[in-house]
């Protein structure tokens, strides 16, 4: 048995030494000192020495682990140091490459006003409110004081999916669901993209945005409504902007207007960009019409209120002096990068 145990000692000595990976390490380790191992095989069968042999081969059984346990582990730390270093020389980064140029995001022009008119009307006091863009007849066109057979309701200007879901031509259907589950006092814009069948050109597109408001309180009048567009044209527009209302008709509104804007490029005194009018219309507003309150379950009587509303890619088309709208949706980059 003291023979087997120098053997042992010796080939694991061997094995070790000659060991080219921390894998290789680990079957020495387990063939030797491992439950089923060699070393482990002599010790149990120590029970037929005679009890003077006992003490000795334990000493030396002792012995042979400690020095195998010893170069294992300088073995490991050496082939760890050895991978190590090879690890690091295979994942050097060479600083002198130049690197990739990475462009940053931008906004699009028309997120940049659509968050511009978000921002003067949340400083106003308003909450913003949104609804569903497949909608039922009844909020787009009913509620809103538009009976059957009115113009605004023919399928060429209109995205009917059947007689009673249509793709929204406004995004008014929002203002009556709140009204029906909010009562006043209510100051909301509604934010939203709308579908009409127009023709694709340089001013119509048959998907576009619109940002609507409405308040909904006692002794609301066309002053409020007055004042806070002219609010909202300055902060949009530049501290020295005026705004003109002229008397228009619209279903749900009474009285009506269609709001213009001083022209941003000549302050008002005419050119290409106004057509040499000095104006330029953005939106159309008026006093919210009492049917519509009536249907909502608002008393005219008690209550009263305006709405506006304005399309965001004729409003950026002005801010930005963008000619086309086209521009908006191509998703061409040299364009979109001057933003």
């Amino acid at each position: 048995m003291r023979e087997q145990l120098n053997n042992i000692k010796l080939e694991a000595e061997k094995r070790l030494n000659q060991a080219g990976s921390l894998a290789e390490l680990e079957s020495i380790r387990l063939q030797y000192l491992g439950k089923k191992g060699e070393l482990t095989a002599v010790l149990r069968g120590m029970g037929q020495l005679t009890p003077e042999e006992r003490p000795q081969i334990g000493q030396l059984a002792n012995e042979v682990r400690s020095f195998i346990e010893k170069i294992l582990e300088a073995k490991t730390k050496s082939l760890q140091e050895k991978e190590r270093l090879s690890r690091l020389e295979k994942e050097a980064i060479d600083v002198t490459i130049p690197g990739k140029r990475r462009f940053i995001g931008k906004k699009h022009p028309l997120s940049i006003v659509m968050d511009e008119i978000k921002e003067v009307f949340i400083g106003l006091g308003y909450e913003i409110a949104e609804g569903p863009e497949v909608e039922l007849d009844y909020y787009n066109f009913e509620a809103l004081n538009i009976p059957p057979g009115h113009p605004a309701r023919d399928s060429q200007d209109t995205f009917f999916i059947n007689d009673d879901f249509l793709l929204r031509s406004q995004t008014s259907p929002v203002q009556i669901r709140v009204m029906e589950k909010k009562k006043p006092p209510i100051k909301i814009i509604c934010p939203g993209r709308v579908y009409r069948s127009d023709a694709v050109d340089a001013t119509h597109s048959p998907i576009f945005y619109q940002v609507e408001g409405l308040v909904v309180d006692r002794g609301v009048t066309m002053g409020d409504l007055i004042g806070t567009l002219q609010l909202f044209a300055r902060s949009l527009f530049g501290e020295d902007t005026r705004i003109r209302l002229r008397p228009h008709h619209f279903q749900f509104t009474e009285p009506s207007a269609e709001v213009d804007v001083s022209c941003w490029s000549c302050g008002g005194k005419g050119c290409r960009m106004c057509k040499d009018e000095g104006w330029i219309e953005i939106l159309g507003a008026g006093m919210v019409h009492p049917n519509v309150l009536r249907i909502c379950g608002i008393d005219p009587k008690e209550y009263s209120g305006f709405a506006f509303g304005l399309g965001v890619e004729r409003t950026a088309m002005g801010k930005f002096n963008i000619d086309d709208m086209r521009l908006l949706y191509e998703n061409d980059m040299r364009f979109l990068r001057q933003f």
